[in-house]
């Protein structure tokens, strides 16, 4: 978020005397890291790191909080002239609990525009000032103090204004010209034509200010987070706004807010106030928080003064009561992050100052605890996939529905797999195959240009079941491309089913697995993990000596299907010979020739036989006379 330095010295006149260097470390020691800084409207605008939990600090105002607490200065006085509110103009109803207040005012707007600071202002946080006072005004209350409000043209509101949930089929054209379609879970304004607004999220084009508005109706109210959260992920609209309300607004600025909108449109469009009034009422406060001097030792790591702990949380804004051995602490109205103990002792050491914590060694109680065999081996294969060649990918766990119907298995239902409450259709489903994410990666990889991909992830996939989704870790390869190619002696060819079947044997597994096509040119596969060799099994054959005695070879020359299988041919003839003794097996020589019967190709087998003894004929002889009889028993013959 963009922090203009002359506003912030205007919330807290202290920071004026720090330059930017000395803001930006004071910034991040207390838990707000500045990205960047730039410069702009002749000043300068820090770039400020803010994290989901802390909504109150997304303005000026909040930031300035936060430098006083440090610098131990006193806040600029917001206090503007009170509305004086009386009998409603506009009827408001109130009618979800997802809205509890709604202050409002109406004002007839008089000549006048945007003052040039202020449309300074919105340029240096990169916000386009519309040259509207009621619109410009409600952009600037916004960054500075962090309260979204709004404006309508009260001359195009039907009737009473109500806050409610939308109905069914209901639907809305906000200021983004959109037309959307509203769920029954939309929090609405709405007059008695229909929505006019997305609660807390965007405006409606029929009741926009214009340049033609005379009279305008405001709106600052309080809106439930959860409600205004889901309104902005369902239409994925996230706007200025929406974050503030989602991550929790102040209930307590909405009447404030109110009269500083009036102020500034009385001040600078010379409107004339026709009436304030406020719908509803404050939600109630949460309950005091107890802060135990055990607990806030233990997170310390010594021990703490409860009177220092009380000063700091006194500075943030906290009601604090102190107790003998505990503080009762009832945290202020912006502050929703703040509802267990833990949350208190964590303020009081980042107020405190984190080089303030002694730096000590952990205990170390015995032996650390061996690493579990499963992590073992994804490690193992993980590093013998780098040595083939192959880089090993971080993908999302979750994809899209029609991603996952590409490679689903049979029986793993999408619907057992389906979360509640996605960040978006894309990234709906728990995968139940890494194939999807692997080709997503890989074709993106060969569109950038990449001649060959060579892709692999270790990853949970989940199977549906009865009582939910569960996971097994998975491995998926993916390789596609051009092989070789870079000198004449190793012409280019695209890669083959063959090729991630000889990555299958290197890994150990029993069985091959199916090659599936991915796209064009680009294979893969997929395992579970559980299926290969468990991690320390040797890959890589025992070294045998060698024999100090001559070794033996002989041919068969077979006449062979030519849909004959050339594993299916060794294993048999391997399993009929003795291992020992067996040094070596495979075709030299293929011949296929007109002159051989139909249908059938001639293999010539070379065996190598050696031991640790002299071999003589005869057991030879034998051991060829098995080799054949194997042979043959898979329809080959001895070609003559």
């Amino acid at each position: 978020m963009w922090i203009d330095r002359k506003a912030l010295a205007a919330e807290i006149p202290a920071a004026a005397a720090l330059d930017t260097r000395q803001l930006c470390e004071l910034l991040a020691s207390v838990g707000f890291p500045v990205d960047g800084v730039a410069q702009r409207e002749g000043g300068d605008v820090l770039d400020v790191d803010i994290t989901a939990n802390r909504g109150d600090a997304m303005s000026h105002r909040g930031m300035a909080r936060e430098v006083a607490a440090r610098l131990h200065r006193p806040l600029a006085p917001l206090a503007p002239p009170a509305s004086a509110e009386g009998a409603p103009q506009v009827q408001v109803r109130l009618e979800s609990p997802a809205c509890p207040l709604y202050a409002t005012a109406l004002l007839s707007l008089g000549k006048g525009g945007t003052p040039p600071e202020v449309q300074a202002f919105l340029r240096a946080l990169e916000a386009t000032p519309k040259g509207l006072p009621a619109v410009d005004a409600s952009n600037e209350l916004l960054h500075r103090c962090g309260h979204p409000t709004h404006a309508f043209d009260a001359d195009r509101i039907r009737g009473a204004v109500s806050v409610r949930w939308a109905r069914v089929g209901e639907t809305l054209v906000t200021l983004d010209g959109v037309t959307r379609t509203l769920a029954a879970q939309d929090l609405v304004i709405a007059d008695e034509s229909g929505p006019i607004a997305l609660a807390g999220v965007m405006g409606g084009e029929a009741t926009k200010v214009t340049e033609a508005t005379r009279r305008v109706l405001l709106e600052s109210a309080w809106f439930d987070p959860k409600a205004v959260k889901a309104t902005a992920r369902r239409h994925s609209l996230h706007t200025d706004a929406s974050h503030r309300f989602g991550r929790g607004a102040d209930p307590a600025m909405a009447s404030v807010a109110r009269d500083l909108l009036v102020d500034r449109l009385k001040a600078w469009a010379g409107a004339t106030l026709e009436g304030a009034w406020t719908a509803g009422a404050l939600p109630p406060a949460g309950a005091p928080v107890a802060l135990e001097a055990s607990l806030l030792t233990r997170v310390a790591g010594e021990p703490l003064p409860l009177p220092e702990a009380a000063e700091i949380l006194r500075r943030l804004g906290c009601a604090v009561d102190e107790r003998s051995g505990s503080l009762v602490v009832q945290p202020p109205s912006w502050r929703h992050d703040l509802v267990i103990p833990e949350d208190l002792a964590e303020e009081v050491l980042r107020l405190r100052g984190y080089e303030h914590i002694p730096s000590v060694l952990p205990p170390l109680e015995g032996p650390p605890v061996p690493l579990a065999a499963e992590y073992l081996q994804r490690q193992a294969l993980a590093r013998r996939l780098a040595h083939l060649g192959f880089h090993q990918t971080v993908t999302y766990g979750f994809i899209s529905p029609e991603a996952d119907a590409a490679f689903a298995a049979p029986g793993n239902a999408v619907e057992g797999r389906t979360l509640a409450n996605p960040l978006g259709q894309e990234y709906s489903v728990m995968r139940g195959t890494l194939l999807a994410s692997l080709r997503a990666t890989a074709e993106q990889n060969l569109r950038q240009g990449a001649r060959e991909v060579r892709l692999f992830e270790v990853a949970p996939a989940h199977v549906s079941g009865p009582k939910g989704p569960t996971e097994r870790f998975t491995l998926g390869l993916a390789w596609g491309g051009t092989l070789g190619g870079e000198d004449y002696l190793s012409p280019a060819r695209p890669v083959q089913e063959a090729d991630l079947a000889g990555v299958a044997r290197d890994l150990g597994l029993a069985r091959l697995p199916e090659v599936r096509p991915l796209g064009e040119g680009l294979f893969g596969f997929e395992v579970p993990v559980a299926d290969l060799p468990e991690a320390g099994a040797r890959i890589i054959p025992a070294f045998r000596p060698f024999s100090r005695f001559p070794a033996v070879e002989r041919d068969l020359s077979l006449l062979v299907d030519l849909g004959q299988s050339h594993e299916a041919l060794t294993t048999a003839m391997r399993g009929a010979l003795p291992a020992e003794a067996l040094q070596d097996l495979r075709c030299v020589d293929v011949f296929r020739h007109k002159s051989l019967p139909p249908g059938r190709q001639a293999w010539l087998m070379r065996l190598r036989f050696q031991a640790d003894r002299t071999l003589v004929g005869a057991e030879v002889d034998g051991w060829m006379v098995a080799a054949l009889a194997a042979a043959e028993s898979l329809g080959a013959k001895l070609r003559a």
